[in-house]
């Protein structure tokens, strides 16, 4: 059997067609790209808020979460990107809420160091100077007048 033959005609009906409807691709790197709602990318931490409970890198399925303290209650938190599954369960699980599953999805990075992301606590606020004492104020005498 011989294969039906497609006419001239509506190639060229649908060659015409095609160039004037929106195309089914997107223009990504030229364009701005919006990821969906509910998008899972790297976790990013406030690290003030951190109490070093240490949940997080206990359910981390790939162990990429490290917690150090710093200071008095002070903790940086270390991320490694290249063994982060996204899985979101870190955020989940920290009672603080903490951490937030950002939207980026832009990671590629040529040195692997690069992938390893730490959040640093702000320094402990600086305790307040001692005021020097007050010079005490000259009695009333008696040559002063009252009022």
């Amino acid at each position: 059997m011989r294969a039906p033959r497609h006419h001239l005609g509506e190639m060229v009906s649908s060659v015409l067609g095609s160039l004037f409807r929106k195309p089914a691709t997107i223009r990504y790197p030229y364009a701005p790209f919006k990821m969906p709602d509910r998008f899972r990318g790297p976790p990013k931490w406030e690290s003030d808020k951190c109490i070093g409970c240490k949940l997080c890198s206990r359910d981390c399925p790939s162990q990429a979460i490290t917690i150090t303290k710093v200071g008095e209650k002070r903790f940086d938190q270390t991320v490694d990107l290249g063994k982060c599954v996204f899985c979101g369960q870190c955020a989940e699980t920290c009672p603080r809420k903490v951490i937030t599953m950002t939207p980026d999805f832009e990671l590629a990075q040529i040195d692997k160091q690069n992938l390893k992301i730490t959040y640093h606590a702000s320094p402990a606020p600086a305790a307040p100077a001692p005021q020097p004492a007050a010079a005490p104020e000259p009695a009333k005498g008696a040559g002063e007048p009252t009022v």
